[in-house]
């Protein structure tokens, strides 16, 4: 049972005035809307809870991953909400490695109450909790919302990543995915992965011994030497079939 079944497009008002405490490090310290939204463009996103499957597998991994595209598109930051305290928002991002968003610990669901999005999740056992959404916000304004459609369970079809890029710039082009296999002092791999920065692409590394084994390595590229090197789902091989690639 929803606590407001009829979601209200805030486009065009200022964002709720609110306070939040939370733990840097091993201190107590103060965020408020003022300092997350004033002079900045900022993208926020808001989702049911911290370590659950779609936030974590979907949601903000791709704000995530797009962060430099939005930077481009003139975003100074990506704020991500959920009504968890601060102590489970800093673990989560700590497991997500998602060093290019901001997460901000509604714990007591003030902020997401007076944007009217406040959810009873109690047959779940999650109590109150945010729907999912997201925004634009400039110098405090909101400039766009996309709020999930008011259906059971929870859906997930207008507030992820790319259809706040399209609506920055229909035009856009995400980046590409990328993966590499390397192992550590590999100097070819060292080789690959200064070639790709090069080129501008950002790659998600899977360390042999530490991430993944070299039965992984086989089983998926039918090789068992590195680096071996994936752009956009397409397998494009080794460090030499990288450069050719490039």
């Amino acid at each position: 049972m929803l606590t407001n079944p009829n979601f209200i497009d805030k486009t065009g008002t200022s964002v709720p005035n609110v306070t939040w405490p939370v733990r840097v490090g091993d201190e107590w310290q103060t965020l408020d809307t003022k300092g997350l939204f004033s002079r900045k463009k900022v993208v926020v996103f808001s989702l049911p809870g911290a370590f659950t499957p779609t936030c974590s597998s979907t949601h903000l991994p791709r704000y995530n991953q797009l962060a430099k595209t939005f930077a481009k598109h003139g975003v100074d930051d990506i704020v991500c909400i959920s009504v968890n305290d601060t102590f489970v928002m800093n673990s989560w991002l700590a497991d997500q490695e998602a060093q290019n968003i901001t997460v901000v610990p509604d714990g007591n669901g003030e902020f997401t109450e007076k944007m009217g999005l406040l959810v009873d999740k109690s047959a779940i056992g999650f109590g109150k909790r945010s729907w999912r959404y997201s925004m634009l916000v400039n110098n405090g304004i909101i400039e766009k919302m996309f709020i999930e459609p008011d259906l059971p369970g929870d859906p997930f079809e207008v507030s992820d990543a790319d259809t706040m890029l399209r609506y920055l710039d229909p035009e856009a082009k995400a980046p590409q995915e990328v993966s590499i296999f390397t192992k550590p002092n590999c100097p070819f791999c060292i080789k690959a992965k200064a070639e790709l920065s090069a080129a501008g692409y950002d790659y998600e590394e899977i360390i042999l011994g530490k991430d993944a084994s070299l039965t992984s390595l086989k089983a998926i590229t039918g090789r068992d030497t590195v680096p071996q090197i994936f752009i956009g789902g397409e397998f494009i091989g080794d460090s030499e079939a990288l450069s050719v690639y490039l």
